[in-house]
């Protein structure tokens, strides 16, 4: 009963099966910087800012902290414990007119905000800095008529941004 038709559906499936199982073939379960998830501690510190924007030291602070503890590779230490210390400083604040109001071509309807800040991490065990760099985040702005009032709700938006770049780069970075 080994007719041509049996065979087919044999081949099908197995075909099928090798395609499914290659979808796979990068995907790499756990860490993806070389350690075990919760082996590796990082301290955070506040970082300064050196815009005029106000309220942004504090906003990255949560940002950062909450974007690791969901994460979860990296493991949050306090008072010079950390594998890693993390620090930098805010230096940029730009907002970038994107579109324009549709009945008039001088008033700008949608903003986007970006915040640019040197990062640097340094790994205590071996005294190399893992990460020296400048990190963005960008949101975009829906500007109202009370353009304050729009940026300060959008400012945690941008500051997950950013804080997502910042631990993308630390834990899928090489240590």
């Amino acid at each position: 009963m080994n007719s041509p038709q049996k065979k087919l559906g044999w081949l099908s499936l197995c075909l099928l099966a090798c395609l499914l199982a290659s979808g796979c073939a990068g995907y790499r379960l756990g860490s993806t910087g070389g350690f075990p998830a919760g082996s590796r501690s990082i301290q955070i510190t506040p970082f300064p800012n050196q815009t005029t924007e106000p309220g942004l030291t504090e906003a990255l602070s949560a940002a950062i902290r909450k974007e690791i503890q969901r994460d979860g590779t990296l493991a949050l230490e306090t008072r010079d414990r950390g594998d890693i210390l993390l620090q930098g400083t805010i230096q940029t604040y730009l907002r970038d007119g994107v579109t324009l109001q549709p009945q008039d071509i001088l008033t700008v309807r949608d903003f986007q905000v970006s915040v640019v800040a040197q990062v640097k991490a340094l790994d205590r065990n071996s005294g190399k800095w893992i990460l020296d760099r400048n990190v963005t985040g960008r949101t975009l702005v829906r500007g109202q008529t009370d353009l304050t009032e729009a940026e300060r709700i959008a400012l945690p938006l941008l500051m997950e941004d950013l804080a997502r770049n910042i631990t993308d780069l630390l834990v899928n970075g090489e240590f």
